[in-house]
């Protein structure tokens, strides 16, 4: 049995009126030399219309200088990046400095990467993009009433729509989300919440939870980061094999068919070629792959400790 897979120019609307490709790039960890800069080279090349990185990721300079390099017009490419902790208190400056790192005039999504203020002590412009600690090794975490995400959120509504055409948060739980629509500042819905999801972590309830408030769900480690844990799972396995695709295309296939954005990372071009090839699963193979994590468990990857902050509750 095969199946017919097809280039995904699928797109998704946000609420802020743009339309956003279904299939992006992810670039975090893509620093090691050029890797940056060959991913998104590859992916434009491919077809990918849709890059996302991170101040964090140290690679914007990297991906921007791909985005101009690649022949593509600007106005083509859906460009995310993000807010880092140290700069909650400053994100219009943040916002420049990306801008200014990138080589764009603009970024189409600029989200919140974490619910959680960092202290920027006396870190300067060189050395802000950092995870600052305590002498106990803890991160130096701000909290109320000092600073808190509900503050940078009413910042950041104030960025000029001509640099950031839209804002969203990243790593954000329901109960986040509430606290944040519910300030007496809040005023524009996050386009987007892009957060850890995959097989093994489905988050069918913030899923929903977000897609009846018109917030579009992003995936972000697809494949259960580091080394693609995911692919590794029998049933994935079994399911590529029957289906004649491979086990990446499966997983992605999956993702799509659940409705939202998906960011397959990869610095290897016929992986990242192949990424965007996807087709619809059987209904007992997609429901089996929704059951993973009853069957084995969940399994969160990315879960720093950002105590005494707990983000995913």
């Amino acid at each position: 049995m095969s199946v017919q897979l097809k280039q995904n120019n699928n797109t998704v609307k946000l609420n802020s009126g743009a339309s956003i490709h279904q299939i992006g790039l992810g670039t975090w960890k893509s620093t090691n030399g050029s890797e940056g800069y060959d991913s998104v080279i590859a992916a434009l090349k491919a077809g990918y219309r849709h890059i996302d990185t991170a101040a964090i990721y140290r690679n914007e300079d990297q991906v921007g200088k791909a985005i101009r390099d690649s022949g593509v017009p600007r106005e083509e490419i859906f460009v995310t990046t993000k807010l880092w902790g140290t700069q909650q208190q400053q994100p219009e400056k943040a916002l420049e400095q990306s801008l200014q790192r990138l080589g764009l005039d603009y970024v189409d999504l600029y989200l919140m990467h974490w619910p959680v203020p960092l202290n920027p002590g006396s870190l300067t412009d060189e050395e802000i993009i950092t995870i600052p600690t305590l002498p106990n090794g803890k991160r130096d975490v701000l909290s109320k009433p000092t600073w808190d995400f509900v503050k940078t959120w009413e910042l950041m509504q104030k960025l000029p729509k001509e640099k950031a055409r839209a804002i969203g948060v990243s790593n954000f739980s329901i109960n986040n989300l509430k606290e944040l629509m519910a300030s007496p500042g809040f005023k524009i819905t996050p386009a987007v919440n892009q957060v850890e999801l995959h097989p093994r972590l489905p988050q069918d309830e913030l899923v929903q939870w977000c897609l009846k408030h018109d917030i579009q769900m992003e995936a972000y480690s697809p494949l259960g980061s580091t080394d693609a844990p995911i692919l590794s799972e029998q049933l994935i396995l079994d399911i590529a094999k029957k289906l004649n695709v491979s086990p990446a295309q499966v997983v992605i296939s999956w993702h799509c068919q659940r409705g939202y954005i998906v960011l397959p990372k990869s610095v290897t071009p016929t992986r990242i070629e192949a990424n965007l090839k996807t087709f619809t699963l059987p209904k007992d193979d997609f429901n089996a792959i929704l059951n993973l994590s009853k069957d084995k468990g969940e399994l969160r990857v990315c879960n720093p400790d950002w105590s005494p902050f707990v983000p995913f509750v």
